[in-house]
């Protein structure tokens, strides 16, 4: 598995969201985007981490910033998230786990003591260029956004 560093050109993908409409990376150049993949929908951690970014996001849209959420569920299940803890951003498809891949957010970890391999939880800023600004891997559910926020300046 590769790592992306800052300053690497981040992976272009087209990817279905809760709604079933392609959204592509591509499209949302000019602006910066966050985006954090996750290893399950409606489970504890991905519930919290989802909620911190939903309470966050007012003053990552007003920096500039599009915020998505990355996850193996079909679109039906992101429909029942999205709806059931209020987010208001997207929430992308993944089910081949191909972008996951191409980001580095997929591969060996440990879980409950023994070594897996899944969704690795991740979050990435791309700036408005396409370039990897940011890449924070193995991150912890709770309170990383807080230093996504921080490390763009904005708390």
């Amino acid at each position: 598995m590769s790592r992306l560093e800052p300053g690497s050109p981040a992976p272009d993908f087209t990817l279905v969201d809760q709604d079933e409409r392609p959204v592509s990376l591509a499209d949302l150049r000019g602006g910066g985007v966050v985006l954090f993949f996750y290893p399950a929908a409606m489970t504890p951690g991905c519930t919290t981490e989802a909620c911190d970014f939903r309470d966050s996001l007012a003053p990552l849209q007003s920096a500039g910033y599009t915020v998505l959420g990355v996850s193996r569920d079909d679109p039906a299940t992101l429909r029942t998230f999205r709806e059931r803890d209020g987010l208001t951003y997207g929430l992308l498809s993944d089910p081949d786990h191909a972008v996951h891949e191409a980001y580095g957010a997929w591969g060996e970890k440990m879980n409950y003591g023994k070594v897996v391999e899944g969704v690795i939880r991740s979050t990435f800023v791309v700036d408005a260029d396409g370039r990897i600004a940011h890449a924070l891997y193995n991150v912890k559910a709770t309170g990383h956004v807080a230093r996504v926020r921080a490390l763009l300046g904005l708390d």
